[in-house]
């Protein structure tokens, strides 16, 4: 009597999460251009995270200036959800144009999943942890990637859309 209730169970369980599945892929489907461009974080600006976040000033800085330097984890987060947001954007891309560069969308999506594993990385650390180096290396790989990946979307938004790229670094 108990198994077919387990099987029944699981099986209403695999339903549910397919038919949100299916929603949320809709929800992303549907989105704007302008929509997403509002998701990015307007309150939190990467302008200074370049490939100066590894120069040797920053190598010979204290956990505690590199940290500043990534805004602690408050910079860590928005680039967690800038880079999900950046994501979304390439795929908006894939969607609506026929010239994109494959490779580049390739290259996108896995900037994207490091920069996102290199913040968890660093916020769980952090979480049990005061800032120490091993923070930090996590917290400027994250950033060094994280500005890689904005140029490289915005050589995507030019090569597709050079419309939308002074929005796009305006919201950056």
């Amino acid at each position: 009597m108990m198994i077919p209730l387990l099987q029944i169970a699981a099986v209403i369980g695999a339903v549910i999460y397919l038919d949100r599945w299916r929603a949320g892929v809709r929800r992303r489907n549907a989105q704007s251009w302008d929509s997403l461009l509002a998701r990015l974080r307007p309150d939190w600006s990467a302008r200074e995270l370049s490939d100066l976040s590894l120069s040797n000033e920053r190598v010979n800085a204290t956990p505690e200036e590199k940290w500043r330097h990534v805004h602690g984890a408050y910079g860590l987060w928005a680039m967690y959800e800038n880079a999900r947001v950046m994501l979304e954007m390439a795929d908006y891309a894939a969607r609506n144009s026929d010239t994109v560069d494959r490779a580049l969308l390739a290259t996108l999506r896995s900037d994207a999943l490091q920069i996102r594993m290199s913040v968890l990385s660093a916020l769980a650390k952090y979480a049990f942890n005061q800032v120490n180096e091993s923070i930090c290396v996590n917290a400027l790989r994250a950033a060094s990637m994280y500005a890689e990946m904005t140029a490289r979307m915005k050589d995507l938004l030019e090569a597709n859309a050079a419309g939308v790229v002074p929005e796009f670094v305006a919201a950056m």
